[in-house]
């Protein structure tokens, strides 16, 4: 089993549902990754608070937004393991922008 380390950022832009975004591309990181957050900016045109949950946990709640403002919600890094959900969400519905940088452990088997 070889283990693979993957730098990767990812981010979204003017979602203005207010709903719970998905942070990575196929929804939840796999049983086999670990991911480790280094760091989460969001930025809102309007003052919302912002909510993030790491596997149905709250992992930083109402956070207070300013508007046109970029800020880093962690002061940490965040581990979210393979096969938690992991959201971001914002309490109203205006544009809202987040970027994701983060370490993805994963472990792939080799024959």
């Amino acid at each position: 089993m070889a283990v693979v380390n993957q730098y990767k950022f990812v981010g979204k832009d003017n979602d203005t549902t207010g709903g719970a975004l998905a942070v990575f591309a196929a929804g939840n990181p796999g049983v086999n990754e670990t991911i480790i957050i280094k760091s989460i900016l969001v930025t809102s045109a309007g003052t919302p608070t912002v909510t993030v949950t790491n596997n149905s946990i709250t992992a930083i709640k109402s956070a207070q937004l300013t508007a046109n403002t970029t800020n880093e919600l962690l002061t940490q890094p965040l581990i979210v393991e393979g096969g938690s959900a992991f959201t971001i969400q914002s309490s109203t519905s205006d544009s809202f922008d987040f970027a994701v940088s983060y370490l993805n452990i994963k472990k792939e088997k080799i024959d």
